[in-house]
């Protein structure tokens, strides 16, 4: 894992990076792009391919329990988190809007690992669409510049 000093790195240098990618395959077009944003920006900010590592869930209240299997790896620097919810006509999508942002939240504090947390959670597919690809690419900078962050604080 990179180690950064005070001051030393770019806040989005990935190139001493290794990041961990859970993608939830419900509404899987969506997060294909968002998974494909994502990657194409943590690459050309210079993440090797090699120090990716990509998991696919089925869906985001799975995606939790494999961001802990990855922090409990001990082997990267930053992590994210990807899926689409999209409100239907029942109170599940509170449920699993609520649920899994917590859990996120919670891995994040308990594992002391930055988490980007790109689980759209939208009213209608056209808004899950218009947002899939900048929130891919906000995802790869905020988890570069979160672990870059906590190295300069550790």
């Amino acid at each position: 894992m990179f180690a950064a000093k005070k001051g030393q790195a770019n806040r989005l240098d990935g190139s001493p990076l290794s990041i961990g990618i859970v993608q939830a395959r419900f509404n899987e077009d969506i997060t294909n792009a968002l998974a494909a944003a994502c990657i194409a920006e943590l690459r050309a900010l210079g993440v090797e391919e090699k120090n990716i590592q990509y998991v696919l869930v089925p869906g985001a209240l799975e995606v939790p329990v494999a961001l802990q299997a990855l922090a409990e790896q001990d082997q990267h620097d930053a992590l994210i988190a990807l899926g689409c919810i999209i409100r239907g006509e029942t109170y599940h999508f509170e449920l699993v809007a609520n649920e899994s942002g917590s859990a996120v939240t919670r891995l994040a504090l308990d594992y002391q690992i930055p988490i980007a947390n790109a689980i759209l959670t939208t009213e209608n597919e056209a808004q899950a669409i218009a947002r899939q690809e900048e929130k891919g690419r906000d995802a790869a900078r905020v988890a570069i510049e979160m672990a870059h962050l906590l190295a300069a604080l550790d």
